[in-house]
């Protein structure tokens, strides 16, 4: 399969900016709203503003780590793989199940569960500390995967690495 993998990159990021915006913007509401007038305690037992603020900090610090994750993807290089290399960090990797369905996932060290669409290919994201990016990491073409997930067992054939 041939995919310019730097598209590949580009989308993503383009995908995590998407995600930052609306990240920022419901940051932004729930500062406001933590601050906001209405939300002044009427009664000790009156916790809404508490609460806003503690939403609006989680905001803040996934705000924080998407900026750092688009940053990590923006020194990503589009490594090529031949089919002899072993499964690592920028593959991009074809998976065959036992219904012959193939799927192509690309592993990056963020973006876990992003599917995006380069050359009307759909290609999701895996990072290593998902299970299955854990269980492809280091396989080769050829090499099976079985994994057994919260809904169903997964059993897949590693088709191809680009």
């Amino acid at each position: 399969m041939r995919v310019d993998k730097t598209r590949i990159i580009a989308a993503l990021r383009a995908r995590l900016r998407e995600n930052l915006n609306s990240l920022t913007a419901a940051q932004g509401a729930a500062q406001s709203g933590a601050t906001h007038e209405q939300t002044r305690q009427e009664d000790p037992k009156d916790t809404r503003a508490i609460e806003a603020a503690y939403l609006a900090r989680g905001l803040a610090e996934r705000v924080e780590t998407m900026r750092s994750e688009i940053a990590v993807v923006g020194t990503m290089q589009g490594r090529s793989f031949s089919s002899q290399d072993s499964i690592a960090m920028g593959a991009l990797v074809g998976l065959k199940s036992g219904d012959e369905e193939e799927a192509v996932y690309f592993l990056t060290p963020c973006g876990g569960g992003e599917k995006i669409t380069v050359d009307g290919i759909v290609i999701q994201v895996l990072t290593t500390t998902s299970p299955l990016g854990a269980a492809v990491i280091e396989k080769r073409v050829g090499d099976e995967i079985e994994l057994v997930l919260p809904t169903r067992r997964l059993e897949a054939v590693v088709s191809w690495i680009a």
